[in-house]
């Protein structure tokens, strides 16, 4: 077993509003456990948000700050400095721009500080610019909206990733195997298997493990070629493939790929190829600020039109409709602030 040194490994974690709990205390509990296992403190944490006041997380529950960011980019040049800052994100990311937390963001990369991202804690470091070129991860709702908007970041479908000195995880339980990668390397083997013990988990996650069910469990297909074309439907959302083109490429007629698409999903291929494309538009208007007709070019609809009339037929709303129920719906949930609370 090693041994770190004297004093503790410092973690801080930003929490954004809206911030996903599990994935908060799925890492804080990691550190916790990794304590108890070696029998002294070898990782301590604190918890910053923007202003050291309190912070709601997406769940409804609300937490106590140690220091807002003012206080951290102080920290920086002292012997308080963290050796890792992760961000916490959640719910409505694009909508949490705070420009000195990604200064200080910047700032602890060029002091050696090591970075990281809960869930959607991803974005904030993309738009801090520190993901330009680099492999990322990220919870699969929100890359087609993080593909989007930051297209020189490198996303991987799986459960978390390391690139350099900076750690990206997808969010909820993915947060536990990324400390205890970091804890493995700091550690050794043997440290993390007694904490997965503790914590009753039968096995360590490597990063590249895939966050969904593969698609066969998650519907119960198994038909072969509906599993090989809708993998391609999937690849090309941007771009649809016209059908004649998806059935030649496993060398079957179009007859026979309608007749199997209806026995396994209940519907035609173009019809389940439209849902998919529905889906990914229904994600980018929730997830970001981009223009309808942009995200209508995004998910392959040649007129703004036509990707309306479609989205309706289908979710009973507009686009712009649902992009307006997202945005009352955060600003709902925004604290109120704290003279409106006191009266």
């Amino acid at each position: 077993m090693r041994t770190l040194s004297a004093e503790p490994r410092l973690f801080v974690f930003y929490l954004v509003p809206d911030f996903t709990m599990m994935a908060f205390s799925s890492a804080v509990e990691a550190l916790r456990m990794a304590n108890a296992v070696l029998g002294y403190d070898a990782y301590a944490w604190r918890v910053a948000t923007a202003d050291g006041g309190k912070v709601r997380a997406s769940c409804g529950l609300t937490l106590e700050a140690d220091s807002s960011i003012a206080v951290e980019r102080q920290h920086l040049a002292t012997l308080q400095r963290p050796s890792m800052a992760l961000v916490c994100g959640g719910k409505h990311i694009h909508r949490h721009v705070d420009r000195a937390a990604e200064a200080w963001l910047r700032e602890c990369r060029q002091r050696g500080v090591a970075l990281g991202s809960l869930c959607t804690g991803t974005h904030i470091l993309a738009r801090a610019g520190l993901l330009n070129e680099k492999k990322c991860a990220i919870h699969w709702e929100n890359i087609p909206g993080f593909v989007e908007q930051f297209g020189s970041a490198s996303v991987n479908t799986g459960i978390y990733e390391v690139d350099g000195n900076i750690f990206t995880c997808a969010g909820g339980a993915t947060s536990f195997d990324m400390i205890l990668h970091i804890i493995q390397r700091d550690v050794g083997e043997d440290i993390v298997g007694s904490i997965c013990e503790l914590a009753l988990v039968d096995r360590v996650r490597g990063p590249g493990e895939r966050q969904r069910l593969p698609f066969a469990q998650r519907v119960g297909v198994q038909d072969q070629t509906v599993l090989m074309l809708v993998e391609k439907m999937e690849q090309s959302l941007t771009d649809p493939m016209q059908i004649d083109e998806l059935t030649a490429s496993v060398g079957l007629s179009r007859r026979q790929i309608e007749r199997i698409f209806r026995t396994e999903l209940r519907c035609s291929p173009a019809r389940y190829y439209l849902k998919l494309r529905l889906e990914r538009a229904q994600h980018l208007l929730v997830q970001t600020s981009i223009p309808v007709v942009e995200v209508a070019i995004a998910c392959g609809f040649v007129s703004a039109s036509h990707f309306s009339k479609c989205y309706r037929e289908t979710y009973g709303c507009s686009p712009q409709e649902t992009r307006n129920r997202s945005t009352l719906s955060a600003r709902m949930r925004a604290p109120l602030p704290e003279c409106a609370s006191a009266a």
